[in-house]
């Protein structure tokens, strides 16, 4: 069964498109399809995206189908923002998402009713690593160094590009009048490359973005800091049967090219507390725009 892309709105600057209307099962769930939709938005670009979610969601078709004895369809839609991801969840628009812990916990302070599916997992654990990037050359030593500097942040709903790099900047003495100029470039690879070519002096991006814009050894790793890993979310009011089914389908998944594309060797349950280091350096980030003192 062919995944179908709902919309990829990356590639159609021109037009906002949100998902389709989810379809609801019908009186008799065993002959109808079931109609699913699934969203995540652009940390990367669209065709990557694209790329990383279709193995995944195809196996889950298949595996739906059997747990729950009836036909499948689940349908993508890449956002080309965070906020408009965010927007679709709340608004109960779409079923399910990958999502950002910042993202999660912002929707769910939106719409308290929304809940956890599983979280990934990176060589079997549930945190991972953020870094801030400088040129290889850079003279700057350590997070202090960064005052009159020109910083790079990812979207303003990205947990390491935005949120938890301005708690580790905060703790360090740098709120953002210390900072020559800053920048949100709402991708972790758009902020490596701006790094890489100079146009700012330090940047923040995931581990895994920065090993793989790091492959000719131009740029170094200044500062690191944990994060937890994605965690997957259903929409307000989604079929408890369906999401228990979805949380096993995803427990079972061991095949090594769709772990592969996603960056993750696994998924477990989850539960909001394994967020709660996130909310509080949200609340720490808050610090960074107003003025020392102030």
């Amino acid at each position: 069964m062919k995944l179908l892309l709902l919309a990829l709105v990356a590639l159609l600057p021109l037009q906002q498109r949100g998902p389709t209307p989810v379809s609801r099962p019908t009186e008799d769930p065993s002959r109808s399809t079931l109609s699913l939709s699934f969203g995540v938005y652009q940390s990367d670009k669209a065709t990557v995206m694209y790329r990383k979610m279709t193995p995944v969601l195809e196996y889950l078709q298949e595996d739906l189908e059997r747990r729950l004895g009836r036909p499948t369809d689940i349908h993508l839609s890449i956002f080309k923002s965070y906020d408009d991801g965010i927007d679709a969840l709340v608004k109960g628009e779409i079923d399910f998402v990958r999502f950002g812990p910042a993202s999660y916990i912002t929707a769910k302070a939106r719409e308290p009713k929304l809940d956890l599916l599983a979280m990934e997992q990176e060589n079997g654990q549930k945190r991972f690593k953020g870094v801030v990037i400088v040129k290889n050359d850079s003279p700057i030593q350590k997070l202090a160094d960064l005052k009159g500097k020109r910083f790079a942040f990812g979207d303003p709903n990205s947990t390491i590009g935005r949120y938890l790099v301005q708690a580790e900047l905060v703790k360090a003495g740098i709120h953002a009048v210390d900072l020559a100029g800053f920048k949100y470039l709402d991708r972790h690879d758009k902020v490596a490359a701006a790094v890489e070519l100079g146009d700012f002096d330090a940047g923040a991006v995931m581990m895994a973005t920065y090993e793989q814009a790091n492959t000719k050894g131009t740029l170094r790793v200044l500062a690191s800091f944990d994060n937890v890993t994605k965690p997957w979310v259903v929409r307000a009011g989604f079929d408890p049967a369906v999401q228990a089914a979805l949380l096993e389908s995803l427990k079972a998944l061991q095949d090594p090219a769709v772990l592969k594309e996603l960056k993750v060797s696994g998924f477990t349950s989850t539960s909001d507390e394994e967020y709660a280091f996130v909310r509080d350096g949200m609340k720490v980030a808050d610090e960074f725009d107003k003025r020392p003192g102030s």
